[in-house]
């Protein structure tokens, strides 16, 4: 079993630095790895203690996964080092989410200028055809957004954005559409031409990148729309996957329909149970999975604060991965299961033992 690591194991010099090959959860110069789990409400598992991640960061004092929001870190920022250096610099406060993807027609490439504060070179993103790099995705609370901000000069040397181009797909399948990401936001962050061609990271050393000159290309081939202001983590993703009031024609489909675009019939690994209540209870894990409806929304933002208060205490919003790889929110059920029974195959929401709350 994997046991933690201390920022020794991974130093940041020379730039990018060197970063874990597995995804991890970071704080007080110590990393704790972290493993896909279905069995979890959060869907990732935190080693040696096999805690549910969302466990582990309420236990220090943190918000879940679902109040963070995705952003690409495809240079020095999956290293345990430069976490501890954003920590003691400019104030990052929490434990850092790092989840390693998978990254399909993107790249990491040398830009064309250099850091004043050192002189090395550093990275900027552009698309990348037929390229597929690992990267890593940072789970960042809204303050720690605020300091990525600040190290990576939001508005002047970089932008955030939202990356249309390519595909990031995390280790338990899932897939970030629309990832946050810094891109170059000044002639020296855009990609270095060198005979032409802009050149990757991982083909050219730190050292080796001082021979590149300075040359900026003229764009990054990215398709990506800027972002104005603070996004927030009910920003993404527009789905939700809803299995019982919610779903179309159900008791509580008025509540969706003014924010809903599209539905679709899709399922869910987990099981259902019955409340005795009128509605039913989702528990994440492995099974035959849990036929519902993901539906499309036109304002996630406004539509989840309600659904939210529609569900109540017992219930808990989280990202969960449909079968095709598309994340979704929904709503697990976290009051106890006693005395609950086991909902079968093709239930109906008529088949609930009691009638539904006024």
């Amino acid at each position: 079993m994997a046991q933690p690591f201390t920022d020794e194991s991974h130093p940041a010099e020379p730039y990018p630095g060197t970063r874990p090959d597995h995804c991890f959860v970071h704080v007080d110069e110590t990393g704790w790895p972290v493993r896909p789990d279905l069995t979890m409400e959060s869907g990732w598992r935190v080693e040696p203690e096999n805690i549910d991640l969302d466990q582990w960061l309420a236990n220090h004092g943190e918000p879940p996964l679902a109040g963070r929001m995705p952003v690409l870190g495809y240079g020095s920022n999956a290293n345990p080092s430069k976490l501890t250096w954003l920590r003691e610099e400019l104030g990052l406060e929490g434990p850092a989410v790092v989840l390693r993807a998978r990254c399909e027609g993107l790249a990491a490439v040398w830009a064309a200028g250099l850091r004043k504060r050192d002189g090395q070179r550093p990275a900027t993103l552009a698309g990348a055809p037929g390229v597929t790099e690992e990267h890593s995705i940072w789970f960042a609370t809204p303050d720690q957004l605020r300091v990525l901000d600040r190290c990576e000069g939001r508005g002047l040397r970089y932008r955030l954005v939202r990356v249309h181009t390519g595909r990031v797909v995390l280790y338990n399948g899932g897939v970030i559409d629309s990832v946050l990401a810094y891109t170059a936001g000044s002639n020296k962050r855009m990609p270095v031409l060198f005979n032409g061609r802009m050149v990757r990271c991982s083909d050219v050393s730190q050292r080796g990148s001082r021979v590149l000159g300075e040359r900026p290309a003229m764009n990054d081939g990215l398709d990506v729309t800027e972002i104005h202001g603070e996004p927030s983590a009910d920003d993404w993703p527009e789905l939700l996957f809803v299995y019982g009031t919610l779903k179309p024609g159900a008791s509580a489909w008025h509540l969706m329909e003014p924010h809903v675009v599209e539905t679709e019939e899709t399922h869910l690994p987990g099981t259902l149970f019955d409340t005795g209540l009128g509605y039913p209870a989702l528990r994440p894990g492995p099974g035959l999975g849990v036929p519902g409806h993901v539906l499309r929304l036109s304002s996630p933002e406004d539509a989840l604060p309600l659904l939210d208060e529609y569900e109540g205490e017992d219930y808990r919003r989280v990202r969960v991965v449909l079968p095709d790889g598309r994340i979704a929110w929904t709503y697990i059920w976290t009051a106890a299961l006693e005395g609950m029974a086991e909902l079968p195959d093709g239930w109906d929401v008529h088949q609930i033992r009691s009638t539904p709350q006024p």
